[in-house]
């Protein structure tokens, strides 16, 4: 990605029309006039703009109307068309919309269609028709205050999307839960059910987290974590538990993610001790099946020490699914780089992929993060002063390598060893 989207500004205003002028006969027209957009921008409307080395090559812009919102226009630069710049700014409007408790975003777009010649010889002057398209986007009233009162929220469309590498991972996941809850119908005919609770296991930093936000995403459904600590901290916390999914109950629809499960369901001892965690434990197997009663819910738990949890909790009529998450193999580090490096040829991906073996996703965003830091240090002039040669802007190979360097990775090769042990006993997928 080489464009930052902000909101629209008023410093904005001549780059944005000129934008919207420049681009109306490329393809990119709109029922809006460009005094309209002109009109709703001057008026801070919700819009965003992307800019590129400081330059504005995109905007998107809407206007609003009590729950509705109109798309009015979506412009780009000819040279940043087919690169994905369209979506993100979308996107990134659409988070504006929803947070402006929108219920329904309306794209109101012309479409070119041929008019029979008699019209034309009638005097009909030929209008280009109309493509009519809406999004619903739920939760609005009472619905909305309980998930922002859970913590919850809505999450971009385009996080599955942007899950690089862990392709093994990322098709079982699809396969085995998103499709049968995105395809019910089709599911059902089959004699699919479902899934209604989940358990990502793995080392730490392998993105259990940020599979669970990308289904989420995918589904669109709402993302509530539950957060153990903060249920601890109101005193009981089974009670604080058995509150919650009582709320949670409320939503039509929704993803509940608990990260670190073990701290709340880990395996009993007997006798139990006083103060101990059995009341909690009973208190969470009790509430999983009915939690898995509605059609529209999933429960993902995730953990780094699958060995941890009660047996009871992880029997499969409470847990469809054990799915672990590993390190990156190659070819998904390959892929995470080459995110981070957006792609850039002078870079050498194949040499970070070898000097990064057992890096977790995590890992080599912070090496990514380390590197670009860097660059952007040397972009400012204090290494440029000492008389080295102009660079190319961004990381290099050698940034990265020494990034890596500096970073202990978080997965041991012992921690590798009880994974594949772990995998043995207690996968289900």
């Amino acid at each position: 990605m080489n464009w930052l989207i902000h909101d629209y500004r008023e410093s904005d205003l001549a780059a944005v029309v000129h934008l919207i002028d420049t681009t109306a006969e490329l393809g990119q027209e709109s029922v809006f006039s460009l005094a309209e957009c002109i009109g709703a921008l001057t008026s801070r409307q919700p819009a965003v703009v992307a800019v590129h080395q400081g330059v504005p090559i995109g905007a998107a812009l809407a206007c609003v109307a009590g729950e509705r919102a109109w798309v009015m226009r979506i412009a780009i630069s000819p040279a940043w068309r087919g690169r994905g710049l369209a979506s993100a700014l979308l996107v990134e409007l659409e988070r504006r919309l929803v947070a402006a408790r929108v219920g329904r975003i309306a794209y109101v777009l012309p479409e070119e269609e041929l008019v029979g010649e008699g019209l034309l010889n009638a005097g009909y002057t030929r209008q280009p028709a109309v493509a009519y398209f809406e999004k619903v986007e739920p939760l609005h009233g009472p619905a909305a205050n309980l998930l922002e009162d859970l913590g919850g929220s809505f999450l971009p469309g385009d996080l599955w999307a942007k899950v690089a590498g862990m392709e093994a991972e990322k098709d079982l996941i699809e396969r085995r839960v998103v499709l049968p809850l995105a395809q019910p119908e089709r599911a059902a005919r089959h004699g699919v059910r479902p899934p209604r609770a989940i358990t990502l296991f793995g080392p730490p930093g392998t993105g259990k987290t940020t599979f669970a936000r990308g289904i989420a995403s995918r589904l669109g459904w709402p993302f509530v974590e539950l957060l153990p600590s903060r249920l601890a901290d109101e005193g009981n916390l089974a009670a604080a538990l058995r509150s919650a999914f009582a709320r949670i109950s409320e939503l039509e629809r929704v993803l509940v993610f608990i990260d670190e499960v073990e701290e709340i369901a880990p395996v009993r001892t007997e006798p139990a001790q006083p103060g101990g965690m059995h009341g909690v434990t009973n208190e969470l197997l009790k509430l999983i099946p009915r939690f898995r009663e509605g059609d529209e819910r999933l429960l993902v738990c995730a953990t780094n020490s699958i060995r941890s949890l009660d047996p009871a909790f992880l029997r499969p009529g409470r847990f469809d699914y054990l799915i672990p998450i590993g390190t990156p193999d190659k070819a998904a580090r390959a892929a995470i780089w080459s995110r981070y490096t957006d792609g850039r040829p002078d870079v050498e991906v194949s040499v970070l992929v070898a000097a990064s073996d057992l890096f977790t996703p995590a890992d080599i965003e912070h090496a990514a993060r380390i590197a670009a830091q860097t660059a952007f240090e040397r972009d400012l002039g204090g290494l440029a002063e000492r008389g080295e040669p102009a660079r190319t802007p961004g990381a290099s190979t050698e940034d990265y390598l020494e990034a890596i360097a500096q970073c202990r990775p978080t997965v041991t090769p012992e921690m590798i060893d009880q994974f594949g042990a772990d995998i043995t006993a207690h996968a289900r997928f």
